[in-house]
């Protein structure tokens, strides 16, 4: 018989300022959730006219951007450009070194824009990979339905398994990303690999996990448990258009030494990767060459 996981930490995720008029909503890499591994940061970020992330750098980690409203423009110094339209993701290997912007697209007829951004340890043998990309606009994520087309609840497979649907993406390190949506109150039943780290963040609605009569709102980053017996999580809306990420991942064995946008596994590393950014090499020969067109817009 399936075991579901249970929640064993909740975490607010109160707005705060960021980037350049940007406001988040950050839970995992607050003091409240510093270790998670592999994850490093949430942000459920907003980004109200004239705000966004300019140019600013990247090593050791990969960073995941996915668009719940509006469209967001990207650009990096290894010459790629984009756009992440609502619904769409990006998932960016940062590597051994890149330096990009993230800036949101205004207009009349679009939102204003709102996502996630989760950073995602990288194993210590990719932390020195050549940046990469995988991209995916909303209709080529697929679709898992558990209870049928005509069924009250929806996932979206940004990358792993579920009910017999899998997504295209290929993370370094394992990672599974659903975004999942009930149109009306019912409950489903979510594989996840034993005891990799899991946890929930709440979009809309009411949403119970497991057993448990606890019911959460909005806004949380619910850390569920990893018992070797427990073959995944029961949730349970218990209002119409309840909506919420659900992610694992496959913990890390390593230490994490983290100096802003730069993650490696030692001091010593650290110190490299400044030096090598000051200097101009390494993955950062265009660190005070390169500008980006969109982060300098204004």
């Amino acid at each position: 018989m399936p075991s579901s996981r249970k929640v064993v930490q909740k975490v607010l995720a109160v707005e705060t300022d960021e980037g350049e008029g940007s406001k988040v909503r950050r839970s995992i890499g607050s003091p409240q959730l510093r270790n998670l591994t592999p994850f490093l940061m949430l942000d459920h970020f907003h980004t109200p006219t004239g705000a966004g992330f300019p140019d600013h750098p990247h090593r050791g980690q990969a960073t995941v951007t996915y668009m719940l409203e509006g469209v967001s423009l990207h650009e990096d110094s290894a010459g790629h450009k984009g756009t992440i339209k609502t619904g769409g993701v990006q998932w960016m290997c940062a590597g051994r070194g890149i330096i990009h912007a993230e800036m949101p697209q205004y207009g009349d007829n679009l939102p204003e824009p709102r996502g996630l951004q989760l950073w995602i340890d990288l194993p210590k043998e990719y932390k020195m990979v050549e940046p990469s990309y995988q991209e995916l606009d909303p209709e080529q994520i697929p679709v898992a339905y558990p209870q049928g087309e005509d069924g009250p609840v929806k996932i979206k497979v940004i990358s792993g398994k579920s009910h017999g649907v899998e997504s295209p993406v290929r993370p370094l390190g394992g990672c599974w990303y659903f975004h999942v949506i009930f149109s009306k109150a019912a409950s489903v039943f979510q594989d996840l690999p034993a005891q990799w780290t899991a946890f929930i963040y709440t979009l809309k609605g009411q949403l119970r996990v497991g057993s448990d009569p606890t019911v959460y709102q909005p806004y949380h980053t619910l850390v569920l448990s990893s018992a070797p017996d427990e073959t995944g999580v029961e949730l349970t809306a218990t209002a119409d258009d309840t909506e919420f990420v659900l992610i694992a991942g496959e913990p890390l064995d390593q230490t994490v030494v983290q100096y802003g946008p730069f993650v490696m596994t030692s001091r010593e590393e650290i110190h490299k990767t400044i030096i090598d950014y000051q200097y101009g090499r390494n993955g950062f020969e265009k660190a005070h060459t390169w500008r980006s067109e969109i982060g300098h817009r204004r």
